[in-house]
């Protein structure tokens, strides 16, 4: 149905996109209760962005995890504003597929996030997740502050030893700067709470985070 688009499109090349955002979501996560566009987060509250496959299975994952005051999904990482789900799918618009995570670092901290990203998917995969293909299916961890950034790039080499170490392939997940972020369309925040027979994809290496000290 959609193209299986391997190799990141040119800036220049990218669908033009909107200059605002056409969509309407529900107010309120089905789960938790909070906001779904959590635009203002609560003050003590962080905010991380991942991108690891399909984010229908990632944020029903994160919403689970103690501490997570809200999840959303939606496109980060391209260049084409405020796509749509078919757009990005084409590959046309340079994003991934991505679950917004606003958490208290106080219950769950970014550094127990980035290790069950880690575990919950296979970060040497390169464009696409188990049987999904393409540039949306992407690896990816978005740091919102330079503290972040350090905790990533630390983890990421740790990770990235250990697979290395059982022969196990290189990450490929990209590593930056949160840029803009548009949130998906309501058909797909809590989708797999709306339709819990829906589809999952869980590729993973197998492989525990390493203990650290």
């Amino acid at each position: 149905m959609f193209s299986r688009k391997t190799t990141m499109i040119d800036p220049d090349k990218a669908l033009p996109g909107r200059d605002t955002d056409p969509f309407r979501r529900a107010a309120k996560h089905v789960v938790l209760g909070t906001p779904v566009v959590a635009e203002e987060v609560p003050a003590g509250l962080e905010v991380a962005i991942f991108g690891l496959g399909c984010f229908w299975g990632a944020e029903e994952i994160y919403w689970q995890r103690e501490g997570v005051w809200s999840t959303s999904v939606g496109y980060t990482g391209g260049y084409t504003p405020h796509p749509s789900y078919e757009e990005v799918c084409t590959g046309r618009t340079g994003h991934t597929e991505a679950v917004r995570i606003v958490f208290d670092p106080a219950v769950v901290t970014f550094a127990d996030l980035v290790k069950q990203f880690f575990e919950i998917h296979d970060p040497t995969q390169g464009m696409r997740q188990g049987n999904d293909v393409g540039t949306q299916y992407r690896s990816g961890i978005y740091w919102t502050t330079p503290e972040q950034e350090a905790v990533a790039r630390e983890l990421t080499a740790v990770y990235g030893a250990e697979l290395e170490r059982r022969g196990l392939g290189t990450i490929t997940t990209e590593l930056a700067p949160a840029g803009p972020y548009y949130y998906a369309e309501d058909a797909h925040q809590q989708y797999l709470a709306k339709n819990p027979f829906g589809y999952r994809c869980h590729a993973n290496t197998g492989v525990k985070f390493p203990q650290t000290a």
